[in-house]
C-alpha cells in the first residue's frame, strides 16, 4: 500500500529514499488509484495552513533529475514557509489605480529553480485553486521558464464554486490525454538582413535563436519580434523557419518544420494592405505586458494607443483624396482600433476597475502563451444571439448532425434586446444570458420551465428536451466548446441576476466611467492623429 515518508529539514530537502520513489504508471495503476481515493481522507483532519512550495519544488527537481519529464503542481494557497516563502504583496486599495506596483517577481528563487529544471529537461506545470491571493506574478516563474503553463481558478470551491469546479475537471483531462514532446527545442530562422531580437512564451532562451523546451504541447503558443538591420532591397522575399525538435510519448525523436515565404515590397500602402491584424494585436499585447512590467502600466496603455495613431497615421499620408473629418483605415486593419480598446479594457491592463493582482498577472500570462486563435478570443469575445437559431447558414456534418450559425453581434448592449438570448464566448466560459422579456415557449421548449420567472439562478447545464430549439442550442453550444483545447462550462445568467455585470463587463464598445465607448475611441484617434 502507499505509505508517506516526512522529511522534517524543509531548508535542506534530501530525498528520503535513493530509489524505488517513481513507478510505472503501467505497472502500478492500482496503488495510484488507490492513493489518489485515499488522499483527501488522509489530509481531511489537517488544520495546518502553511505552505511550504519552494521546498516541494526541490524534492520534485532531485527526484526527476535522472529522467526529466513533467511535475504537476496543484497550489491553493500562499507559499509562506521554508525556501521561497513569500508575503502578500496585494494593495486592495491600489486594484483600481492607474499604476498597479507588484506586477512583477518578488524574487528569483522560482526563476532559478526553473532554469535549473529546464536543464535537466523537467517542466513545472500550475494548477492554482485559489479563493486568496498566491503571488502569481512570482510563483508562475517556475512555469515560465521552464515550458511549463499556468492554470488559475479564482475563487475555486468545492461547492459555492461549481463553475470553476467544472472547469478544473475539464481541464485536467485535457491536460492528462492531450499530445506531448519531451526535450524539445524551437530554432527560428530569418533571411539575412533580418534578426529575431525578442521572444515571447515560456520557454528558457538557451542561446541567440535557441528556445529550450523540456516539454512542448499543441496548446502553448510563441511570439517573435523581428528587425530589419540591412536594407533588403536586393531581395525580392523574405524567408522565415522554424523547426522543432522533440521526442514523441513513444520515445521517436522527431523534428517539425514550417517554413514562410513573404514578398518584398517598397511602397507603404503595399506593406498595409498586406498587414494581418490579429497578429499585430497578438504581438503588441505581448509587449504590453513586457512593458507593464519593466515601465509602467500607464506606459503599456500608451503605448497601445500609439500603435493605432502610428499605423493608422502613416496610412493617412499615403492617401491622395481625403474625406475632412473621417478617420481613414486600409481594409486589412479596420478593426485595429477596435481590438486595441479592447486590449485597453481588457482585465490585463485595465485600469479605473477594481481588479485583483493576481488575476490581472494571470490575464497578463495568458497573453503572452495563448496561441493567436484563442488570444483573440480572449482579448474580444463573440456574441451571438440564440433565441431563433434556425438552419440558414448551417454547417452540415457528415454524421447529419447540423449546426446552427447565428450572427456575430458587436460587444454593446444596445445589440441585446429584453425579449432575446444570447451566448458569449469569452473562451474560459460560454454565458448564455437570458433577457427578461424572452418568450414563454423558448423557456418551454428549452430550459423546461414555464417562463422568465422560474428559470433557476443556479442552472448549470441545458436540460436534454427532445424539440428542435433544444436540440439546435444544445447542439451549437457543443460546437463550440469542441472548438477550443480546454473546457468551457455553460454559465446561465438571467437579465435580473446579481451576476449580470460579469456578462455587462464584456460589452466592450459600450462607455465606461474609465474609458471610451468605440465611437468616442475614433474620434481620439482621428485627434491624435491631426495633431
Amino acid at each position: 500500500q502507499p505509505h508517506m515518508l516526512v522529511v522534517s529539514d524543509i531548508e535542506d530537502v534530501f530525498l528520503p529514499s535513493p530509489d524505488n520513489l517513481l513507478v510505472n504508471v503501467h505497472e502500478s495503476k492500482s496503488l495510484i488509484a488507490d492513493l489518489l481515493t485515499d488522499l483527501p481522507k488522509r489530509f481531511a483532519m489537517n488544520g495546518d495552513i502553511n505552505c511550504c512550495l519552494g521546498a516541494a519544488l526541490q524534492a520534485a527537481y532531485k527526484l526527476m533529475s535522472p529522467v526529466g519529464g513533467r511535475v504537476t503542481v496543484v497550489l491553493t494557497s500562499l507559499p509562506n514557509y521554508g525556501p521561497g516563502a513569500l508575503k502578500n504583496r496585494e494593495d486592495p486599495n491600489q486594484r483600481a489605480g492607474k499604476d498597479i506596483s507588484n506586477i512583477g517577481p518578488a524574487n528569483d528563487f522560482y526563476k532559478k529553480l526553473a532554469l535549473d529544471c529546464s536543464g535537466q529537461q523537467i517542466a513545472v506545470d500550475l494548477f492554482l485553486l485559489c479563493s486568496q491571493y498566491v503571488d502569481i506574478a512570482t510563483v508562475s516563474c517556475i512555469s515560465k521558464y521552464s515550458s511549463g503553463g499556468v492554470l488559475y481558478y479564482p475563487g475555486y470551491h468545492r461547492t459555492v464554486g461549481r463553475l470553476q469546479v467544472n472547469k478544473f475537471a475539464g481541464d485536467l483531462k485535457r491536460y492528462l490525454t492531450r499530445r506531448i514532446g519531451f526535450e524539445a527545442v524551437m530554432r527560428v530562422r530569418c533571411t539575412r538582413g533580418l534578426a529575431i531580437h525578442t521572444f515571447h512564451g515560456n520557454f528558457f532562451v538557451r542561446s541567440t535563436d535557441l528556445l529550450s523546451l523540456p516539454n512542448v504541447n499543441p496548446d502553448t503558443g510563441y511570439g517573435m519580434q523581428i528587425a530589419i538591420e540591412e536594407s533588403l532591397t536586393e531581395y525580392n522575399s523574405v524567408c522565415f523557419q522554424a523547426a522543432v525538435l522533440y521526442t514523441s510519448s513513444n520515445g521517436e525523436r522527431r523534428i517539425r518544420v514550417h517554413t514562410l515565404c513573404l514578398p518584398v515590397v517598397s511602397i507603404v500602402t503595399d506593406v498595409l494592405g498586406g498587414a494581418d491584424q490579429e497578429t499585430i494585436v497578438g504581438l503588441v499585447s505581448k509587449m504590453a505586458v513586457d512593458r507593464s512590467v519593466t515601465s509602467s502600466l500607464s506606459d503599456a496603455r500608451d503605448a497601445l494607443i500609439n500603435v493605432c495613431v502610428d499605423v493608422l497615421g502613416v496610412f493617412k499620408t499615403t492617401m491622395s483624396g481625403q474625406v475632412a473629418g473621417a478617420l481613414m483605415s486600409p481594409y486589412s486593419l479596420r478593426l485595429l482600433p477596435l481590438y486595441i480598446l479592447a486590449l485597453l479594457k481588457h482585465m490585463a491592463f485595465r485600469t479605473g476597475v477594481s481588479t485583483k493582482l493576481d488575476e490581472r498577472v494571470f490575464a497578463m500570462e495568458r497573453m503572452k502563451a495563448l496561441p493567436l486563435q484563442y488570444l483573440m478570443k480572449f482579448i474580444y469575445p463573440t456574441l451571438y444571439p440564440v433565441h431563433a437559431l434556425d438552419d440558414k447558414n448551417a454547417i452540415h456534418q457528415d454524421d447529419d448532425v447540423v449546426i446552427p450559425q447565428p450572427a456575430i453581434l458587436q460587444l454593446s448592449s444596445e445589440k441585446l434586446d429584453r425579449h432575446g438570448a444570447y451566448i458569449l464566448d469569452t473562451l474560459d466560459v460560454l454565458y448564455l444570458y437570458i433577457g427578461r422579456a424572452i418568450n414563454d415557449q423558448f423557456c418551454i421548449s428549452v430550459l423546461n420551465v414555464p417562463n422568465f420567472s422560474a428559470i433557476p439562478e443556479d442552472l448549470e447545464s441545458l436540460p436534454e428536451l427532445a424539440t428542435p430549439e433544444s436540440e439546435r442550442l444544445r447542439t451549437f453550444v457543443t460546437w463550440l466548446q469542441d472548438q477550443r483545447p480546454y473546457y468551457s462550462p455553460l454559465k446561465i445568467i438571467r437579465e435580473d441576476s446579481r451576476d449580470r455585470h460579469i456578462f455587462m463587463q464584456y460589452m466592450l464598445d459600450d462607455r465606461t466611467e474609465s474609458l471610451f465607448s468605440y465611437y468616442e475611441f475614433l474620434q481620439h484617434i482621428r485627434q491624435q492623429i491631426s495633431k
